[in-house]
């Protein structure tokens, strides 16, 4: 099972990185206290829809991300008022270039991308981080659905509302099965697809679904523990971070929210995905990108990923574990915008050679 709870020591970051600037400071401030769920900001600047224990965070790229997240109303189909559905938004958008959104994996939070969307949003890319339904820090006081359906309803249904226009969309771990689902079935809506570690050749946890729901609860009870989560991120690095107890804290810091139990479960005794079929069947050009000693999803699996998909180049993360963009940053923000820069110079060599 794949849990994105926590992160490696970062290298210094750059002046502009490591303390945010006045005019980002003006932005976010601005947007917390016009969130549409009429929740401001506390007196630390943290959201107020945030559990209290956001407080007891030291990491500085966590706090500066976590400041940042809102709360934005999403109308579904399958609910009755709208979703008021947390994410990061971009300081501006821009029509130049497709926008990154950023999912993240199974039972996380946007907080996953704290190293790396500052890296992507200095390099100049409209970069968003969305939380998926049933997890992160949405309101679903109301227990909407939070099946496989649901939660690419929920995702097409902010796109259209917010993005409007082919994405750049990506999944890393379980993130990598809801692109994978999400663009075979809202091709217009993605521009092209990056997959990190991607959690894909699963078939879903179908026994739960014939579990009473206490043992379904009971399991879930045992994914929120510190003992699981302190086991995950041993697994989930190649090197334990040494501020290890902080990092767990953040991970689950989603986990306090008051339906996050009801969320998990709904989606558990639902089947969870399985987009193995699918694979074959994505347009889109891809990146695969995998650490190489990845204890959670084997890097074997990054080969026969790239075969199976249509386009696809693979990149591996040296000396990395199963989350690139926590534990080497700097290098999977080089990854992504290479890909990206080279699809901008296939195009503008294609568009040469047209006119001559």
């Amino acid at each position: 099972m794949s849990l994105l709870l926590t992160c490696s020591p970062l290298p210094a970051l750059p002046p502009t990185l490591a303390t945010p600037s006045r005019a980002r400071l003006r932005v976010t401030a601005s947007t917390a206290a016009s969130a549409p769920d009429g929740a401001g900001a506390t007196a630390s600047g943290f959201p107020s829809f945030l559990p209290r224990a956001v407080e007891r965070i030291r990491d500085g790229a966590a706090i500066r991300l976590a400041k940042r997240i809102e709360r934005v109303p999403v109308q579904t189909g399958f609910s009755g008022s709208p979703i008021l559905s947390s994410c990061v938004r971009p300081l501006k958008q821009q029509q130049d270039a497709d926008p990154i959104v950023l999912l993240h994996g199974f039972d996380s939070s946007c907080l996953e991308w704290r190293y790396t969307y500052p890296l992507l949003e200095e390099a100049g890319l409209e970069a968003w981080a969305v939380d998926i339904l049933g997890w992160g820090f949405s309101d679903l006081a109301t227990r909407p659905p939070c099946d496989v359906a649901s939660k690419r309803e929920h995702l097409y249904q902010f796109w259209k509302s917010y993005i409007k226009r082919p994405m750049v969309l990506v999944g890393p771990s379980l993130g990598a099965a809801v692109a994978i689902d999400f663009s075979t079935n809202y091709p217009e809506a993605v521009s092209k697809l990056i997959f990190i570690g991607a959690s894909v050749y699963s078939e879903g946890p179908k026994d739960m679904a014939r579990m009473p729901k206490f043992v379904s609860y009971a399991g879930v009870f045992i994914l929120k523990s510190l003992p699981l989560r302190f086991l995950a991120t041993c697994l989930a690095f190649n090197k334990t971070p040494t501020e290890f107890f902080d990092w767990v804290q953040i991970g689950r810091l989603h986990c306090l929210l008051p339906w996050w139990e009801d969320a998990t479960v709904d989606f558990m005794i639902r089947g969870g995905y399985n987009v193995i079929k699918q694979i074959k069947q994505v347009k889109h050009k891809c990146l695969v990108m995998w650490g190489e000693d990845d204890g959670i999803v084997s890097s074997k699996l990054s080969y026969r990923l790239q075969q199976e998909l249509p386009d696809a180049i693979l990149r591996q993360v040296r000396q990395c574990g199963h989350i690139p963009h926590v534990e080497k940053p700097r290098e999977a923000a080089k990854l992504v915008l290479e890909f990206l820069e080279r699809d901008k110079a296939e195009k503008a060599d294609l568009a040469s050679s047209v006119l001559t």
